[in-house]
């Protein structure tokens, strides 16, 4: 099958690096003599021809920003047989030989089910700030977010110790408990919550009043927001140690902002392998990294549960507590 005429879509949330991997996708693709059509809000704007023809300017000045300019959206339409059949008709209608798809666990689940029942030919980049893909040690959006998170939970360990104040940080991660983790660590966090691990709220209670009695005067606990609310925990830790809490929800702002050296590095390397694999026609197949070289996972194996040591990360913690 001889590609011509490739379409590229960002779906599901955004996150930083978004760009710089259409920015690569665009250009190298046109380097390798394809069209490329961008297609916009995602699935549904596949489903609906929000279409335009992309050029080498079309994505100038935009490594640096945060977001995606192809815009994006959830498309439930698309997991019914009825809305795929309305993305196939598109794809056709239109000409596109083939699909670079940007996103994470729902994006891929999309992509698989247009790959493996209508066989249309696509690549997916993996790319989602919760990191749970299995098949990659790192995806897009996911070094900057941690590092977003980490800026803001340092900036609250500075009031935290002025006030003598508890503080439960809620970060992302509806599933996953890695990000919770990494920027826990790196913030020297004295409590990390994550959805992988059962709450202990006398165990947690038990070594504030301890840590109190001792003379420690300041405690960031760092939750997954899949663990549980940061409200509620914060309550629950006041009532029981009768010490006060504060509580902040860090939320969206963990997506956004300009991606970081190593996001721009790895899209740039993200999107390349995905052009050549269409170049090659290797169809249902998810890019990602192991260690500093690219990992080819197909997109059903990318949806599994991702394999992660949090056992000894979680140790960790709780040794440099």
């Amino acid at each position: 099958m001889q590609i011509k005429r490739i379409g590229l879509l960002t779906s599901g949330g955004d996150c930083p690096g978004m760009n710089a991997a259409i920015r690569t996708v665009v250009r190298y693709a046109i380097h390798n003599k394809l069209e490329v059509v961008g297609i916009f809000r995602g699935y549904a704007g596949l489903i609906n021809e929000e279409l335009k023809e992309l050029n080498h300017r079309s994505v100038s000045n935009i490594i640096n920003r945060g977001g995606t300019i192809l815009k994006t959206a959830r498309c439930p339409e698309l997991l019914t047989e009825e809305g795929q059949i309305r993305a196939v008709q598109a794809i056709k209608k239109n000409n596109i030989d083939a699909l670079v798809i940007i996103g994470g666990n729902g994006t891929h689940r999309g992509a698989w089910e247009l790959f493996n029942k209508w066989k249309i030919p696509l690549v997916c980049i993996a790319s989602t700030i919760d990191n749970d893909l299995n098949g990659t040690d790192r995806t897009l959006g996911y070094d900057t977010a941690v590092n977003t998170a980490l800026e803001a939970i340092d900036k609250i360990r500075d009031t935290a110790t002025s006030m003598e104040r508890i503080f439960v940080v809620e970060v992302m991660g509806r599933d996953c408990g890695l990000l919770a983790l990494h920027v826990g660590l790196a913030s020297g966090a004295e409590e990390i919550l994550i959805p992988e691990k059962k709450l202990d709220f006398s165990k947690i209670c038990h070594d504030i009043v301890q840590g109190n009695l001792k003379g420690k005067i300041s405690w960031i606990i760092v939750v997954a927001e899949g663990a549980g609310s940061a409200k509620e925990i914060g309550t629950k830790i006041e009532e029981m140690t009768d010490l006060e809490v504060r509580t902040v929800v860090l939320g969206h702002v963990q997506r956004g902002g300009a991606p970081t050296a190593n996001d721009r590095i790895l899209a740039a390397k993200l999107g390349t392998a995905a052009v050549d694999l269409i170049l090659k026609s290797e169809f249902g197949k998810s890019v990602g990294v192991k260690g500093e070289n690219l990992n080819i996972t197909d997109i059903k194996s990318a949806m599994e549960k991702k394999e992660m040591d949090l056992d000894s990360l979680y140790r960790l913690v709780r040794i440099l507590t």
